[in-house]
């Protein structure tokens, strides 16, 4: 994946089973009592689907540098890379001061995410890379808006924040390589999940195993601000 390896944060709470829906799901049910605050099912499995989303985009905006066909594309690659390695660096901190065990791999769904347009080339990466992401930022904006609005605590307040100007970002980013199918894009976006919930929960990290971080790349001079645009 690019990243480079640091030691595994020793923590207790990961979820047993992360679908997509059950981020917004029991917003009330406190599992911790931190001094940041009340820290709920829903904040923790925020942090893991924040995490599990970077896992992959990450090695897609790699993609995106080496097989683009434009400019356009190269760009979102540089902002994909730029914007999840610094979510992730925020991810992993706030991980580590809640006590929230993270995954080194995205969900089965995501890696296969990966390994298709690992396969592709040209137009077809292009329009794939831009609908899918298109599509998946559109219900992670859902999901921070749900985990803002709800959370009494501050730390995750915080990784919201930072999570909602990196995924606004993305999604500048992405419609300006003019490669989103848009109708495709929606239809992913609203239809039902059709997928058992193992399929969309990254797996626990493996005891031991050293924690992956996405590095920023040298020199970066990318402003994931979509303010800037």
């Amino acid at each position: 994946m690019g990243g480079a390896l640091a030691a595994t944060l020793g923590s207790l709470l990961y979820p047993a089973m992360l679908g997509a829906q059950k981020v917004s799901s029991a917003p009330e049910r406190v599992i911790a009592t931190p001094p940041t605050g009340p820290l709920t099912l829903a904040d923790r499995d925020f942090v893991v689907k924040v995490r599990s989303t970077g896992l992959w985009e990450y090695p897609v905006g790699q993609m995106a540098l080496k097989k683009r066909t434009t400019r356009a594309v190269k760009i979102a690659g540089e902002h994909l890379i730029a914007g999840d390695a610094s979510l992730d660096a925020a991810c992993r901190r706030t991980a580590g001061q809640l006590n929230i065990t993270l995954p080194n791999q995205p969900s089965p769904q995501q890696q296969g995410f990966v390994s298709r347009m690992n396969a592709e080339s040209g137009k077809q990466f292009d329009t794939d890379m831009a609908t899918t992401l298109r599509a998946t930022n559109g219900q992670t904006l859902s999901t921070i808006a749900a985990v803002r609005s709800t959370t009494r605590n501050s730390l995750i307040r915080a990784l919201a924040n930072l999570a909602n100007s990196t995924v606004l970002d993305h999604i500048t980013v992405i419609e300006k390589t003019g490669a989103v199918d848009f109708d495709q894009a929606l239809l992913e976006e609203t239809a039902q999940p059709a997928l058992p919930a193992q399929e969309t929960a990254p797996p626990p990290p493996v005891a031991g195993q050293p924690q992956v971080v996405l590095t920023p790349p040298a020199g970066n001079t990318v402003s994931t601000s979509p303010s800037t645009r």
